[in-house]
């Protein structure tokens, strides 16, 4: 079994319904991964220890999503050298405003990649570590050219009502 390359956490397992969206992307590429609920502010020892181990771990990229304060993405960020992708997830009240806002605003040092709010995010944070990887792996970014050739294909194809 492939060892796994990318980690993708949530705040709760509510933010599963937009998280979803990026373990899709990593299975549909077969990159090895594993996701998990680790809470910035339930359980910071786990999300602490998962940080401190990741690089050693061999992960390369962790995807982590948060909603409200969003503490998860910059909090793993201050504590590995893996590259932390930071998806807000809407909250109800402020539609994940707030969440954006909270991780785009890292201080200097440590940086977290910001994507949009929502699965298109999630999504978009997945790609973003499939390309990651795919800059070592020449098959993996023949997979990635083949995606988004079809992307290409399929926007050509599209017709508008007469």
């Amino acid at each position: 079994m492939n060892p796994i390359q990318v980690g993708v956490l949530m705040g709760s397992s509510s933010d599963w319904d937009t998280m979803q969206h990026a373990v899709q992307i990593l299975q549909d590429f077969g990159i090895a991964h594993e996701a998990r609920v680790v809470s910035a502010h339930r359980m910071p020892d786990d999300m602490f220890t998962y940080a401190e181990a990741a690089a050693d771990r061999g992960l390369k990229a962790i995807i982590a999503g948060a909603g409200g304060a969003a503490h998860l993405p910059g909090m793993l960020a201050a504590k590995t050298v893996v590259p932390v992708l930071g998806v807000p997830v809407a909250s109800k009240h402020l539609s994940g405003v707030d969440s954006l806002h909270s991780i785009v605003q890292m201080p200097k040092g440590i940086p977290v990649a910001t994507f949009a709010i929502g699965a298109a995010g999630a999504a978009n944070a997945a790609l973003f570590a499939v390309a990651l990887l795919a800059s070592h792996d020449p098959a993996l970014r023949q997979k990635l050219n083949d995606f988004r050739a079809q992307q290409t294909a399929a926007a050509r194809a599209m017709t508008l009502p007469a």
